[in-house]
């Protein structure tokens, strides 16, 4: 089986090759298609000297049609503009006094509007040299990317997170309880979804979590929210919910900190990559990722007062398995419940069905299924449908190539709070990015 990714040289491709290695996948060749030469060739000696041969085959490929002609499952894992692209999006946004978090407010906004019509040029691409192939979307915005690339590829295109996958675990540590034997029901978009149930012998047990100040102060999204908050909803929100919640502190805790997270990781990475020459290169890789896991959103954590993340979370293990279980449950039929984003169908009311929405799927030969949420709170269901005509407005505008449009879209988002401030951020990024330029070309 032929596994082509796409983004090649990003840095947590490691990750997915190591599972690849650790467990009978089927995928015999690995394609790594990236545009940046340099960075790809570091990762392939990461791979090679990790592997030390085994594994599958590893092919570089510079040409988008080749690296995906004839591939059973591409993993689309892009960065348009790269971490420099990123660290622009936040510190614009904090200059304006609003989010620029890479998937949330602003900075989702502007990191869609640059990142659409490239995901939707690769799309295209596969439907004419792969159609069959499935696709596995990583790239953010998660959500809205593959609702763009659904309209090309249909229910061929899956994308993946592993925000609830993650909650789940520390929720099952939390309650002392196999993972295997809960039910989570989640349900909303991607980065903005609630835990509403875990039921256990046909027992919701989520009260007993909420009911214990010790519990809840033993997992991240417990001391991240506070015991009182998490009472009041009812629910486990994902972690991405704290920039909605709690608004001003997440955004002061951005602008006092020395840099954004973005450019942390353009500074860290950069050193990595210029180092990648000669031996040593996976160990090197292996410091700089654990160090990228121990100060993941660590703003917001810096904000709440939670202090450092626990140890059970800093293996690096998210992404990658959510993506192998999917791969695998696909190529082999080895049916499987996964929370990922799929188009609705008629799994979360007050959604329409080609809306993309993050809920547990059933997943086989066929692809993956959303199983029936039911209905979401009234702030909750306010808030998805707020964000979710964000998204599409953003997906408009950047296949309009229209600067009005991405104003209007900028605005629309809950999190930006002035027609005035979409128009300086759009503005500012034009200036600043490129990339953007090359989509807004019109007025």
């Amino acid at each position: 089986m032929r596994l082509t990714i796409l983004g090649g040289g990003g840095f947590r491709v490691p990750l997915v090759h190591r599972a690849l290695a650790s467990e009978a996948s089927g995928v015999d060749t690995v394609v790594l298609h990236d545009t940046d030469a340099e960075r790809v060739q570091a990762v392939r000696a990461v791979l090679e000297e990790r592997s030390g041969g085994r594994g599958p085959a590893l092919v570089v490929e510079s040409d988008l049609a080749a690296a995906v002609r004839g591939t059973d499952f591409v993993f689309s894992a892009i960065r348009v503009g790269g971490l420099a692209g990123r660290s622009c999006d936040e510190r614009t946004a904090l200059g304006q006094g609003v989010l620029g978090q890479e998937t949330t407010g602003a900075g989702g906004v502007l990191y869609g509007l640059r990142t659409v019509p490239v995901a939707l040029r690769i799309a295209s691409t596969i439907a004419a040299e792969a159609p069959d192939a499935w696709v596995i979307n990583f790239t953010n915005p998660a959500g809205m990317v593959t609702e763009a690339m659904s309209s090309v590829l249909g229910d061929r295109v899956i994308g993946i997170c592993d925000s609830p996958v993650g909650l789940f675990r520390r929720v099952a540590r939390a309650l002392d309880i196999p993972m295997g034997a809960a039910w989570f029901d989640y349900a909303g978009l991607n980065h903005l979804g609630w835990l509403r149930r875990v039921l256990v012998g046909g027992r919701d047990v989520l009260p007993d979590l909420l009911a214990s100040d010790d519990a809840l102060g033993s997992f991240e999204e417990g001391k991240l929210f506070g015991a009182p908050w998490l009472r009041t909803l009812g629910a486990i929100p994902n972690e991405y919910l704290y920039y909605y919640y709690f608004t001003r502190d997440a955004i002061a805790s951005a602008q006092a900190a020395p840099a954004t997270r973005g450019e942390f990781l353009l500074e860290q990475q950069a050193g990595f990559y210029a180092s990648s020459s000669g031996g040593g290169a996976a160990e090197r890789w292996d410091e700089v990722r654990r160090e990228r896991e121990a100060t993941y959103m660590a703003e917001s954590r810096e904000a709440a007062g939670v202090g450092n993340r626990d140890t059970a979370d800093l293996d690096g293990g998210g992404y990658d398995r959510v993506a192998l279980a999917l791969m695998r449950a696909i190529a082999a039929d080895e049916r499987a419940t996964l929370v990922l984003n799929v188009r609705n169908r008629s799994a979360l009311p007050g959604v329409d069905a080609d809306a993309v929405v993050e809920v547990p799927c059933l997943v086989g030969s066929n692809g993956a299924h959303p199983l029936a949420a039911g209905a979401l709170d009234p702030a909750a269901a306010a808030l998805v449908a707020s964000v979710k005509a964000t998204e599409r407005a953003t997906i408009a505008a950047a296949r309009s190539g229209s600067r009005r449009a991405a104003v209007a879209a900028l605005a629309s988002q809950p999190l930006v709070d002035s027609v005035t401030t979409a128009e300086r951020l759009v503005d500012a990024e034009l200036a600043a990015l490129p990339e953007l330029r090359a989509v807004l070309t019109k007025d």
